[in-house]
């Protein structure tokens, strides 16, 4: 489901850098220690996210980061 960021962490994403065109990967930290990893955030102001996690609250935002993968 998407949901709208509240105005704190949609000031927030506009500090970090883009993934692309309009759009964040990120990874979320909730107040209970739940994450969401990989989430997409567009425009700085919606993130899509399974309806279980709409109500919890953020406690942190940060870019995702692609794990390498392993040479051959």
């Amino acid at each position: 489901m998407r949901q709208k960021l509240g105005k704190k962490w949609a000031a927030f994403l506009l500090t970090l850098p883009e993934s692309g065109m309009g759009y964040q990967r990120i990874d979320l930290f909730f107040a209970d220690g739940s994450m969401l990893h990989d989430i997409v955030a567009y425009n700085a102001e919606e993130i899509e996210i399974p309806s279980q996690y709409s109500n919890k609250e953020i406690t942190k935002i940060q870019i995702h980061k692609n794990k390498p993968s392993s040479q051959m």
